[in-house]
């Protein structure tokens, strides 16, 4: 193998190849897929060892790849992630978002951390691999979705393709955490956050109707009014509740040590539990909302008339589900709510997720071990429950153990970027990146 000047030049060059192209989402229904067809030609022509080698599927633009291994009775494993980009505004960007443009010790543009780094890092280790006459012991699937950012139609078709035929996955992996210093605030080490899990979104609208009327001659409780009162209500009355799952607890075992005064707490989630509850979501929002279901009011409106009483006025949340207190259960609590004050729910469920993969299986085993092959200077890898939704809550109802990471080193001020301006990796996290997919897959 060549040494890690060398490679890290080529991977720029690689990595550079895939940001160029500009895949950005498209809607659900649109038809306008050539952008993601020429992303996969580009796919073969930047990697030529393993592209070509496996049989490849399409799915109305996303890519379903399969690596044949050895007839050995395991089961196969997936590695997912989307190549899909939220639009970007270049005249907000310091460097080109298309550009890839290398300055600061940093790779700038759209998609260097969601997620083509993460598609870039395990078709560069693959190809890596087959070049040298590797074959894995058990076959491995690629999947690259066009969608992920907009529908997830994409994970939906392939995962419900995949079980139909037969074929029993063992193991996932997709984007997830990153590896991070210091995730909740009060953590002095560097950690690998690995998703074991994740909370089911869902986008709720909250109506309130009336018979309408002119604006000179208001009543009581018009439906913005009840619609303030409903907002204010659930703001000072949470109706979802904390809870220190399994997950958590590892969560913090792992953090405990490296948490100062909150340490002795932290190492012993069971017994301090009353306490946890309280002190996380004063340390910080991203540690509160590890331990419950969370509502965020994102849009609303009502009359297109400023004089005018509306007979219809909304606003929508944006809900993400616990697996402790799932969809359901969720809605349940905010109808009693919004009974209160005429208030109706709209809302679709969507048959996903929910399952949280063991952190004491095979799978968070392996990629473990990679990690901390790859980054010696990382001080634990740590389970947790992601509060954002991946192409994974497609494959979990039909695989116990769906993980995700994207195994490169990041800093908060990196992690603002992903769906902002501005994103970009360093430099120095690219070559071990693509090292801990290699021990990764060899060790499957």
């Amino acid at each position: 193998m060549a040494d890690k000047e060398e490679r890290l030049s080529v991977y720029i060059k690689n990595f550079s190849r895939l940001l160029r192209e500009d895949t950005t989402t498209i809607e659900p229904y649109s038809k306008e897929t050539e952008r993601f067809y020429k992303f996969q030609e580009l796919l073969a022509d930047v990697f030529p060892h393993i592209v070509p080698l496996c049989e490849a599927e399409d799915f109305d633009g996303s890519m379903l790849l399969k690596w044949k291994g050895k007839p050995s009775g395991k089961k196969p494993a997936l590695f997912m992630y989307h190549q899909d980009l939220i639009p970007v505004d270049p005249a907000q960007w310091s460097h080109a978002p298309f550009g890839a443009e290398v300055c600061d010790g940093k790779l700038w543009g759209r998609g260097t951390l969601d997620t083509k780094c993460g598609l870039f890092g395990v078709l560069q280790a693959a190809d890596e691999l087959t070049a040298e006459g590797f074959v894995p012991d058990r076959d491995i699937y690629f999947v690259s979705t066009r969608n992920e950012e907009s529908s997830g139609f994409g994970a939906d078709a392939i995962s419900r393709a995949l079980h139909e035929r037969g074929i029993e996955l063992d193991m996932t992996f997709d984007e997830g955490g990153f590896i991070l210093y210091d995730p909740i605030g009060v953590a002095d080490g560097t950690f690998a956050m690995v998703a074991v899990g994740e909370k089911v979104p869902l986008t709720v609208k909250f109506i309130a109707r009336s018979p309408g009327g002119h604006a000179a001659m208001p009543k009581k409780n018009s439906p913005l009014a009840r619609l303030a009162k409903m907002i204010a209500y659930i703001e000072d009355h949470d109706p979802f509740f904390s809870v220190i799952s399994d997950t958590t607890a590892q969560m913090l075992r792992c953090f405990g040590p490296y948490m100062r005064r909150f340490g002795v707490v932290a190492k012993h989630p069971g017994l301090f539990a009353p306490v946890l509850k309280k002190v996380l979501p004063a340390v910080s929002s991203t540690a509160g909302a590890l331990l419950k279901s969370t509502l965020a009011f994102t849009m609303s409106g009502a009359s297109d008339a400023s004089n005018a009483i509306p007979t219809e006025a909304w606003v929508i949340g944006n809900l993400r589900c616990a697996p402790h207190q799932g969809p359901e259960d969720c809605l349940a609590e905010l109808k009693k709510i919004c009974d209160r004050y005429g208030i109706e729910i709209e809302c679709r469920v969507p048959k996903r997720g929910g399952n949280v993969a063991d952190y004491k299986g095979e799978a968070f085993g392996l990629l473990k071990a990679a990690v901390m092959k790859a980054y010696p200077q990382v001080d634990d890898v740590v389970p947790y429950i992601s509060n954002t939704a991946s192409d994974s809550s497609a494959y979990s109802p039909y695989c116990r153990q769906c993980l995700g990471l994207n195994p490169f080193i990041i800093s908060k001020e990196q992690m603002g970027t992903i769906h902002g301006i501005d994103e970009n990796i360093d430099l120095d996290t690219i070559v071990p990146g693509v090292d801990c997919f290699r021990y990764l897959i060899e060790s499957l």
